[in-house]
């Protein structure tokens, strides 16, 4: 089986290191390194909790490099109020002693691009180390294989703003740079499909019963979580964003979306809005694939199943069990 080459940007982040465990968990994916910026949490905290995955999976041979320390004009707002000063839900989760990050993302991403050939990107944070690597190697995102972002919105409310996503808030201007300028679709993994996807305690619960080493460090790390979604949106649960972008990029067919051209505002009340050109008013060519539908029990059987080892099929009854769903 050939192995797809990715490199993972992201802001670790209670839901982006779940996402880490399902890339780590899938054997089609080839990991050749994660690059942390500053989003839910500093990109140095950042790194110390790709570590943390890293370490707890046994995969601390993927190289961990840190990221822009801010965006690149706004001011730097993090999202410890979700995720926790720590940005693992207060866990207090050990550093491993035996790994440290590397500085350098930017030029880590125009490297590796430079130097192998298929390489994606999955982006699961505010999109400055993208925009940075970008602006100084346009040349080197021509040998991009595929790029994904989870960020924005088409029709639902925003989860920072009421317009917008907070990846694309944190730095909307990377983010419209990035839109304009990286040259190949930008398969927007936004809360259209993103707020359907809801990890609940029972099947956390369902999770500890299967392995209660994998299953008590998700538990450990969503509840502060699922308190924030409890207290801002009444959700018994949480949303996990970050995943299903890991999961599209695995299984394209796991969502639904159509192409369009997209632009981001940077200023004012509405600084972050994805504006996605539905109708084609502007006339331009499409720049992403907005994605408007997903599956949430596909993606729960796909995430349970590979990172706890489990048949799909098994995962798929044992789900079905937990949503009531008693048919035979």
């Amino acid at each position: 089986m050939e192995r797809k080459k990715v490199i993972i940007d992201c802001d670790p982040g209670i839901d982006d290191a779940l996402a880490l465990m399902l890339a780590l968990s899938s054997p089609e994916l080839d990991v050749l390194g994660i690059t942390t910026v500053c989003g839910n949490v500093p990109p140095d905290a950042g790194a110390g909790n790709a570590l943390r995955v890293l370490d707890f999976m046994g995969r601390l041979s993927v190289p961990v490099y840190t990221g822009a320390a801010k965006p690149l004009v706004r001011e730097y707002a993090d999202a410890e109020d979700t995720h926790g000063k720590d940005g693992l839900g207060e866990s207090g989760l050990p550093l491993p002693k035996n790994a440290a990050p590397r500085e350098g993302a930017a030029d880590f991403i125009t490297e590796t691009l430079r130097r192998e050939k298929g390489v994606s990107i999955i982006a699961i944070g505010p999109l400055t180390n993208i925009a940075v690597a970008l602006k100084e190697s346009p040349e080197v995102f021509k040998n991009l294989e595929k790029f994904v972002s989870m960020g924005g919105c088409f029709k639902s409310f925003g989860n920072c703003s009421p317009v917008a996503e907070f990846n694309y808030w944190c730095d909307p201007d990377a983010a419209q740079y990035v839109y304009r300028n990286l040259g190949k679709p930008i398969h927007m993994v936004g809360l259209d499909v993103t707020r359907k996807v809801v990890l609940t305690p029972n099947i956390v619960e369902y999770m500890r019963r299967l392995d209660p080493q994998k299953g008590g460090f998700i538990d450990k790390i969503t509840r502060f979580y699922m308190d924030f979604h409890w207290k801002q949106e009444k959700i018994i649960g949480c949303v996990v964003n970050d995943p299903l972008a890991v999961a599209y990029f695995l299984k394209p067919e796991i969502c639904g979306g159509f192409y369009a051209f997209t632009d981001i505002e940077t200023d004012g009340m509405c600084a972050g809005q994805s504006v996605v050109d539905s109708k084609g008013f502007w006339g331009k060519e499409p720049n992403s694939r907005v994605l408007t539908s997903t599956s949430p029990a596909a993606f729960m059987c796909m995430f349970i199943s590979r990172v706890f080892g489990r048949g799909y099929d098994e995962t798929s009854a044992a789900l079905k069990q937990i949503a009531g769903d008693t048919a035979r």
